[in-house]
């Protein structure tokens, strides 16, 4: 079993990646700026820590065979994750990404696509800048899970496909995922590693 830190362990994924830890019985160090929604329980060491707060990060985060980030792009930029992961001397990074920077079957990628959400916009660049940023990272062993279009829901099916760095979109023409299957798809990569310094995505 492994020891986990997830940094954002109180938000939607990171939650859902606390949970699918747990229950594989990996211990996990849950990391947060506002630690009030984590409860003590057995297998989860709680940490408050900001995560742009490089020395904090660092401590939090030593002595764990993986590090996943969970983060928000716009808050929390790759080079405030990459320095401290390898001070900590921790080899393996893994990233909740972003569906924005995706390809489109017809070229080009999903944020730079006509009707992509305005709102959602600094955030899928954020993300696409994290990505680029680790493509050139030497010494990590990382990975980026994207998550289809829409990443939403508590569902645990245990059914979805896997793909590279194309938008996945089933037959009725929708894109999504559920945060509990997110889940599963890094908590595997966690476990049996099969894109070390790649992006990939998980989709219905």
């Amino acid at each position: 079993m492994s020891k986990i830190a997830i940094i954002g362990a109180t938000g939607r994924a990171g939650s859902q990646l606390l949970e699918e830890a747990l229950r594989r019985g990996h211990t996990v160090t849950a990391i947060a700026r506002n630690t009030d929604k984590l409860a003590v329980r057995p297998g989860v060491t709680v940490k408050q820590a900001d995560a742009l707060d490089a020395e904090a990060l660092q401590q939090a985060i030593s002595g764990s065979d993986v590090v996943i980030s969970a983060a928000h792009f716009s808050t929390l930029p790759a080079s405030a994750v990459i320095g401290p992961v390898k001070k900590a001397g921790v080899k393996r990074l893994l990233v909740v990404g972003g569906a924005g920077s995706l390809l489109l079957p017809g070229g080009g990628r999903v944020i730079d696509s006509e009707g992509f959400p305005a709102e959602y916009k600094a955030e899928a660049s954020a993300g696409a800048d994290f990505l680029e940023t680790l493509r050139q990272e030497k010494e990590l062993d990382w990975t980026f899970l994207s998550p289809s279009a829409l990443f939403d829901g508590t569902e645990r099916t245990g059914k979805f496909r896997l793909g590279k760095d194309d938008l996945l979109v089933s037959s009725d023409g929708t894109s999504s995922i559920s945060f509990a299957d997110f889940a599963i798809a890094m908590l595997d990569e966690v476990e049996d590693p099969k894109h070390p310094r790649q992006r990939f995505t998980v989709g219905y």
